[in-house]
């Protein structure tokens, strides 16, 4: 099932009653609208300095919002952004560099580098632009004095198969990092700073935010250790070395430097539930956002999304039907198995499962960024018919989900949404249809 751009984006939603997997898809359309890099981002761009404006930026929306500032900006430009492999624009006064992601690669460590360095070579005239979005924190990978990449790529790949909380890796990302924790801003003192940002963590603190480059950060080398600890990781030794000796903090909030650093918010995961909300009220759907911060292990949101989507159908509360449950957030998966799959198709699945077949109920679970895990897949659609139909292709549906291979589920079902590279990134969107 392939999402392809409507080209009206003004058209009302498909009736949910004839195409309710169509309507699901219109509404994650109205969501990724409103975190379209080229609407939301100029409007946040600063006056120009007297000196040079250097642009930088780390992100899966990164360079569609250099592209966006390029084409608004009115003086002289220059700089660099790193990206996820295929999510690259052309820009004319930026370059472009594409990077792996979950897992960092040396691609993203040389851009890291040379990002550091444009940053170290500005002045009290100057102006530094950064384009942050979600995604940063493994792309803008350049590792401490003392560590490795490799050393990272270990940690990180430990962290993303526990199921910790994006600030709980991230925490730990950043006390391993030589640009991430503030360091960034840092390093570009004493010039000015003017950050734009695409939240896709719960709560939209900047310092999760591809681990808060030009953000004080509040967390210290014990927390990162605590965080290992808790999840039961075992890091390389140089890693553990790194974290015991605790040397050269991250910028605390009451350092000075971040007295020339304005950040902005440019998108959000609220305003695309919002934006969801309103297109469900076209279509003549009740729409009831749960919350925009939504964690834990994608089974157990599911589980309670179900319990609520019968509620409606029963007893019309907590909204009468037909009504819409939208959500977003970060759930995570603990890995099980050795199947394929991420939170948003792992969700659906469990979903499904928990639905048994509800002949009322459809549902849709995608991340923004048209990735769900490392699978170049946004998420999937389920609907009654779906278990029905994975037994008569022999899927079994409790098996795939007990080998988190909910990827390979919804594939051989065909029941999977793949927009591509959406170019932006609020995180997890869920719509919950009761008819």
């Amino acid at each position: 099932m392939v999402l392809q751009p409507d080209p009206d984006p003004n058209r009302p939603p498909p009736d949910p009653r004839t195409d309710p997997a169509g309507f699901l898809r219109a509404l994650f359309e109205a969501a990724l609208g409103a975190a379209d890099p080229t609407v939301c981002v100029p409007p946040h761009l600063p006056d120009a300095p007297t000196g040079r404006t250097v642009l930088v930026g780390a992100g899966k929306a990164s360079a569609l919002m250099a592209q966006a500032i390029e084409r608004a900006w009115p003086g002289d430009l220059s700089g660099l952004v790193v990206t996820r492999y295929g999510h690259a624009v052309p820009c004319e006064r930026v370059e472009v560099v594409e990077a792996a992601h979950p897992t960092p690669d040396a691609a993203g460590e040389a851009a890291a580098r040379r990002i550091l360095a444009l940053a170290e070579g500005l002045g009290p005239d100057d102006l530094m632009l950064c384009a942050i979005s979600g995604g940063g924190s493994a792309l803008l990978s350049l590792p401490a004095p003392g560590l490795t990449l490799e050393d990272k790529q270990a940690v990180n790949r430990a962290l993303l198969a526990c199921g910790a909380r994006i600030d709980e890796i991230n925490c730990v990302r950043k006390h391993l990092s030589a640009i991430k924790g503030g360091r960034l801003a840092r390093a570009a003192a004493p010039a000015r700073i003017h950050a734009i940002l695409i939240s896709d963590v719960p709560g939209d603190d900047p310092a999760v935010i591809a681990s808060g480059p030009t953000v004080p950060d509040p967390t210290r080398f014990a927390d990162a250790q605590a965080v290992l600890a808790r999840y039961g990781i075992e890091p390389p030794a140089a890693v553990r070395r790194h974290l015991k000796a605790a040397a050269d903090e991250t910028p605390k909030p009451d350092d000075g430097l971040f007295a020339r650093v304005e950040t902005r918010m440019a998108a959000a995961p609220i305003q695309s539930l919002q934006a969801a909300a309103e297109a469900a009220r076209t279509a003549g759907v009740t729409p009831l956002i749960l919350g925009d911060a939504i964690e834990g292990e994608s089974r157990e949101v599911a589980r309670a999304l179900a319990g609520i989507a019968r509620s409606v159908r029963a007893h019309g509360q907590p909204v009468r039907p037909p009504a819409v449950l939208l959500s977003g957030g970060e759930t995570t998966v603990t890995m099980r198995g050795d199947g394929s799959g991420g939170p948003n198709a792992e969700l659906a699945l469990a979903l499904a499962l928990a639905l048994e077949g509800d002949g009322d109920v459809w549902a849709i679970a995608c991340d923004t960024d048209g990735v769900d895990g490392a699978a170049e897949v946004a998420g999937a659609v389920i609907g009654p018919e779906t278990l029905a139909r994975a037994e008569r292709a022999g899927v079994d549906a409790a098996s795939a989900l007990a080998r988190n291979d909910a990827h390979g589920f919804f594939a051989a079902l065909g029941d999977q949404v793949a927009p591509g590279p959406t170019l932006t990134n609020v995180n997890d969107f869920r719509a919950v249809l009761v008819l």
